[in-house]
């Protein structure tokens, strides 16, 4: 480990780290790193040091330490994404990605959408080198799914946020309610009630995600 990233660390440790009731409920735990002027190159080596740990940052220096997904969560979020990538071999203009896919948005976020599509001709633009770390760039579509470990509020948060920095369309899956809320640029959040399925038309010409699997 690099000398700078030890500092980080050590300086994150001993940063006022408040832990609220519901972040221990929702089995999350929230590390206010803002004085530590944690870099995004270190952010990316932290995350390299602790694989077993899925970390996120906000845009207000706040790193998000995150449960590992649970079993019918992570059978959810397989399907979304199988179907997404389904689609994107056959579409053949883009590229999908899966949860293990960070991306640095413009306000300094890094996030890691459930699932995401970005079109070739922006994902081969990018510089060599932003292609081994978290990438300077905002999907085009991503796809949030609700765990127990989530509160509704929050990951409606991080698709009002996707959408600020660049994103053309988001689904936000909720499952306990089987409702989809749909994100587009200028335009009110769609809220789908009982849906078995929702069109990505037509930002994403063709895609349809099936949600019969989902819902079981």
């Amino acid at each position: 480990m690099a000398h700078g990233n030890i500092i980080a660390i050590e300086e994150a440790a001993m940063a006022k780290v408040p832990i609220l009731a519901e972040q221990i409920n929702t089995r999350r735990i929230v590390l206010n790193v803002a004085s530590v002027g944690l870099s995004s190159e270190q952010f990316f080596r932290l995350c390299g040091d602790n694989s077993d740990l899925r970390l996120e940052l906000t845009a207000q220096k706040e790193i998000i330490v995150m449960s590992p997904t649970r079993f019918k969560t992570g059978g959810q979020n397989a399907e979304s994404t199988y179907q997404l990538v389904g689609w994107a071999k056959r579409d053949g203009r883009g590229a999908a990605f899966d949860s293990n896919t960070g991306f640095t948005l413009p306000n300094g976020a890094v996030r890691s959408p459930d699932a995401s599509w970005i079109p070739r001709s922006r994902w081969e633009s990018l510089p060599a080198e932003d292609l081994e770390v978290f990438a300077h760039i905002c999907p085009d579509f991503v796809i949030e799914l609700w765990s127990p470990s989530d509160t509704l509020k929050e990951i409606q948060f991080k698709l009002m946020e996707y959408i600020a920095n660049g994103a053309r369309l988001g689904f936000l899956i909720y499952p306990p309610k089987r409702r989809v809320y749909v994100y587009r640029p200028n335009q009110p959040v769609q809220c789908l009630d009982q849906p078995a399925s929702v069109s990505g038309d037509p930002e994403l010409p063709g895609f349809t995600l099936d949600l019969t699997e989902i819902w079981k």
